[in-house]
């Protein structure tokens, strides 16, 4: 059996895997593959899954299965699996992390000195104690992000579309709820048909004026162009994303904005969450290989 790893992965994975088989990370080799392991660069297209006729598994290290053609792959007979358990640390710290930096002004304030500029009035700074957290999508990890706003005694609001009750959150039955309550929104569902473009013109009209939105969940789920207005009309307070429509943006109009914060797709990149997307595999590939 080839075991192709298409992107990156922790240094340790092949050595991991080599018990199952041969191991390669030669992409010209995709042809011969019969697992094959990606993250969000590899495209599994309808013509990527025709290209590979040995194809029988899919692992994707990371939550989205956007890049996958998951209904083609099934007519193929290909599994297709997630390591959903694994990365839920990792983006929930990162989401928090961007939540705390955008109305304390961490960025500017660095760049600020590193041009010689003393910006101690100008850097207005406020508190997450007593606001209110909207999370879209009360998943693994909205849950996770929920209980590490608890500790900093915020107030937290969710939406989820099959979600009826919480320990960690005042569920409301509607987006607009949350978003009419919320001064912090953290979008953690995954690109649907109809979670694409949620986040535009007409709901965040919503907001509460000054609110902040924080994105590590995916790109497509927010029109960037109707962020980029809300913040330069100053309906919204900040934008934070994680995520882009491509790896890396051909641009963005949300580049021109005030009061953003980006990050290049690392929201799975801590050594340890690496690691676990490597356990991960290796328990799916077992489990595979001894039916």
């Amino acid at each position: 059996m080839l075991i192709l790893i298409s992107d990156a992965f922790d240094a340790t994975l092949p050595q991991l895997l080599a018990k199952y088989g041969d191991v390669t990370d030669d992409k010209s080799r995709a042809a011969e593959a019969e697992v094959v392991l990606i993250r969000s660069k590899t495209k599994v297209t309808k013509e990527y899954i025709d290209s590979a006729p040995n194809l029988k598994l899919v692992i994707r290290g990371g939550v989205g299965l956007d890049n996958v053609d998951q209904v083609y792959a099934k007519s193929k007979g290909i599994e297709v699996h997630n390591t959903a358990d694994a990365s839920t640390t990792a983006v929930a710290e990162l989401a928090f992390s961007m939540m705390i930096a955008l109305p304390n002004h961490t960025a500017k304030a660095d760049q600020s000195m590193r041009e010689g500029k003393w910006l101690k009035k100008e850097l207005k700074r406020t508190e997450l104690h007593g606001k209110t957290l909207g999370i879209v999508g009360m998943g693994r990890i909205g849950t996770a992000l929920a209980v590490r706003a608890r500790a900093f005694r915020m107030r937290i609001l969710a939406w989820h579309p099959d979600v009826y009750f919480s320990d960690f959150a005042e569920i409301r039955s509607t987006l607009k709820e949350v978003m009419q309550e919320s001064d912090y929104l953290s979008i953690h569902v995954p690109l649907l048909d109809e979670t694409r473009g949620m986040i535009n013109k007409e709901t965040l009209a919503n907001c509460k004026k000054g609110a902040y939105i924080i994105n590590t969940g995916r790109s497509g789920c927010v029109n960037e162009e109707d962020v980029a207005q809300a913040l330069k009309d100053g309906h919204l307070g900040g934008y934070a994303t994680d995520v882009w429509l491509s790896d890396p943006p051909d641009g963005s109009p949300l580049f021109d904005a005030p009061n953003t914060l980006f990050s290049p797709h690392i929201g799975a990149s801590t050594k340890e969450n690496m690691t676990r997307i490597g356990e991960v595999a290796d328990k799916i590939i077992f489990e595979y290989v001894n039916r």
